[in-house]
């Protein structure tokens, strides 16, 4: 990392950053007068490709403005990886509630950056109280949106629990052509997210190569669950939910992978409401008798499918058939 001098320093125009401020970030709404303090308090920064400005869970160390380059976002409360581009103002909350950062930031091309130290932060918000005056509406709603998310995830915690899958327990042992075969299905089966039906007998663990394929994956950060057919409410309701209840498992998994083990047992009663998972990625949360009938939902959860056998109804929609041999 290449710490600058100030903004005059480098024979920058005050004013240009100003506009800057003015017209491309979240600041734009405060008094000309408190920007070109902020101006004034600027030490530009380069960060080199692949370096992590700050992780999650820590004191901000000051405030960030994004010049030019892009970054990536990640939080424990969100899933995926969020790009930054320029504009964008890192760690305003965090040093206007004084709360730990909410996020981890990582450089993805070289980035320049303006900063502030934390305390010089501190003083300008002191000085001109009006700065979090302005940002009081949005602190609150920021504040509503992350005690959200925070009850989201614990109750998605504890309804995944019982049927997370912590690993692989072994890969695919042997040097015959079978096993060669199979572990290049099982590669290619986690470089997509197609659903997977892994049928064969029984004894030929299944249900761990399922665990591969999801492990072997971009998403193996995701959660992996695994339900056993058989135990299934005839209704759906752990899966799919219920209208105006608690989420049920599909929208807790958010884009984890979803193993159905043992397929072939599945309650009749299920298997249009499975097969219609599978094929449009949509599902409908179940309703009470005497309800009113509840919105279908979308899904982002991979399917992947063990059987002892092959079901008609499921074949016909699955993307992915994979027969395992005995090894």
């Amino acid at each position: 990392m290449v710490i600058g001098n100030r903004v005059e320093d480098y024979g920058m125009d005050l004013s240009d950053l100003v506009s800057f401020l003015q017209q491309k970030t979240c600041l734009g709404n405060l008094d000309p007068e408190v920007l070109r303090a902020i101006a004034n308090s600027t030490v530009e920064k380069t960060i080199a490709e692949g370096q992590t400005l700050f992780t999650e869970g820590i004191e901000a160390d000051g405030l960030y403005i994004v010049q030019s380059g892009k970054l990536a976002s990640n939080s424990s409360l969100e899933s995926g990886q969020s790009s930054l581009l320029s504009g964008t103002v890192l760690n305003l909350y965090a040093l206007l509630l004084d709360q730990p950062t909410q996020y981890e930031i990582k450089t993805i091309t070289e980035t320049q950056v303006w900063f502030i130290t934390r305390q010089e932060f501190q003083q300008l918000s002191e000085q001109y109280r009006v700065m979090t005056q302005a940002f009081s509406q949005q602190l609150a709603s920021q504040v509503k949106e992350l005690s959200e998310q925070l009850l989201f995830e614990q109750e998605r915690q504890v309804t995944l629990r019982p049927y997370l899958v912590s690993k692989a327990r072994r890969g695919v042992i042997g040097k015959s052509r079978y096993a060669t075969r199979l572990r290049s299905q099982i590669k290619q089966a986690s470089e997509n997210r197609q659903s997977v039906l892994l049928f064969g007998e029984p004894g030929l663990e299944k249900d761990n190569l399922a665990t591969l394929i999801h492990f072997g994956s971009a998403y193996r950060r995701q959660p992996i669950i695994k339900i056993n057919c058989d135990k299934l409410q005839t209704s759906g309701a752990e899966l799919f939910g219920r209208s105006g209840g608690k989420p049920g498992l599909i929208a807790c998994l958010l884009e984890g992978t979803l193993v159905f083990n043992n397929v072939h047992l599945l309650p009749n009663e299920l298997i249009p409401a499975i097969a219609n998972l599978i094929k449009t990625d949509r599902y409908t949360p179940v309703t009470r008798p005497g309800g009113e009938a509840a919105t279908p939902q979308t899904s982002t959860a991979r399917i992947i499918l063990v059987s002892e056998q092959t079901i008609p109804a499921i074949n016909s929609v699955v993307e992915n058939l994979i027969k395992i041999p005995p090894l």
